[in-house]
């Protein structure tokens, strides 16, 4: 894809499926169907991980419905050695990178057990911490420069993030010593209850980047495949030339901000309603079926399939044997502070037991 004025927004398919199949060449129709099937996936589990929230099964959640094309598309854009620092809202990209659905539900069920990376993946743990994820990746970065190994770093965050002291610290540090990452910024219009118009002053979030001597695109966030082939071509050009990158990819939170947020407060339906249209799931179901093959049968048995998986999941999740309470004075240190020791051995009496 060409290089393109920040404020452009990068697309390329529309929202009724239409789309320029010389802009996806290198894209076959097998690597799609896995695009549209890793969507569907993802708003299959964020359903259900509603659903056993409001049953008390589970914590707090922040939803991702709307934002499906965003997550998949970054994910799969990343190269097997590279890095990548989500903050709460990016569970397809997780996936992509390993990360078990069970031991998400766990996560938001408040068992830091879910927290852990997978095996041999590059990927962080949820940063529910609004930007500070950001400087994480650039050490990430920084490090991987020094050493000179070969790889690229991506940091997703909400446009909230971007009013953050990490944010700008970050983007200029990456911008000083040219660093091989890129910044995410999913932009669903909304920091809680604050809109983007409100969260800053400049016309676009993409435009942020020359402040800080590092290039900026913006990207229609709802079209996979747009944000996979850009996200993809800035991530080889961090990682060949070290050249850091902020993209903005415009979407829009559907849901509420998590679920003890009631997002009627603050928006009205006429506001959401022009986004429904624009929905990244049925985009891509309507092109499948335009173009490749797609229909009622294939789209049944897809959800059938993905249902059980997710099902099992929360049997998973729910079959896990309970944390123990020592577990926060845990893996923490390689050798425990005095101080956390003996909080430990109290607790351990409390609880009428001793150390083994």
């Amino acid at each position: 894809m060409e290089h393109m004025n920040c404020k452009d927004l990068i697309q390329v398919m529309q929202p009724d499926g239409r789309l320029d199949e010389s802009a996806v060449i290198g894209v076959s129709g097998e690597e799609m169907h896995r695009m549209y099937r890793l969507m569907v996936f993802t708003r299959l589990w964020n359903a259900k991980a509603l659903s056993l929230q409001r049953q008390g099964r589970m914590g707090t959640l922040a939803s991702v419905r709307g934002q499906e094309a965003a997550n998949i598309g970054m994910g799969l854009a990343l190269g097997p050695g590279d890095w990548f620092c989500p903050s709460f809202r990016e569970y397809g990209a997780m996936f992509v990178r390993g990360v078990m659905p069970k031991d998400l539900f766990s996560f938001w069920g408040g068992d830091e057990r879910g927290a852990r990376p997978p095996e041999g993946s590059r990927v962080l743990p949820v940063c529910i911490t609004v930007g500070s994820h950001l400087c994480h990746a650039v050490g990430i970065a920084w490090g991987a420069k020094i050493s000179n190994e070969r790889i690229a770093v991506l940091s997703c965050s909400g446009d909230g993030s971007t009013s953050q002291g990490d944010f700008h610290e970050s983007l200029n540090f990456a911008g000083v010593f040219k660093l091989p990452v890129v910044f995410a910024i999913q932009n669903n219009q909304w920091a809680i209850s604050v809109p983007l118009d409100r969260q800053t002053a400049s016309e676009t979030l993409s435009e942020k980047a020359a402040a800080y001597g590092i290039d900026g695109v913006r990207v229609d966030g709802n079209d996979v495949l747009a944000v996979y082939l850009t996200i993809k071509r800035l991530l080889d050009a961090a990682r060949s030339e070290h050249r850091p990158a902020l993209v903005e990819m415009v979407t829009y939170r559907m849901d509420d901000h998590t679920t003890s947020d009631d997002a009627s407060r603050y928006r009205t339906e006429e506001m959401v309603s022009p986004w429904r249209s624009k929905d990244p799931i049925d985009r891509m179901r309507k092109y499948l079926i335009a173009n490749r093959g797609w229909n009622d049968e294939s789209e049944t048995n897809m959800v059938s399939e993905l249902t059980a998986q997710v099902e099992q999941a929360v049997k998973d999740y729910e079959a896990a044997p309970l944390p123990q309470p020592t577990d926060i004075f845990n893996h923490m240190y390689a050798d425990t502070p005095w101080n956390l020791a003996e909080q430990k051995e109290e607790l351990l009496r409390h609880l009428g037991r001793s150390e083994r």
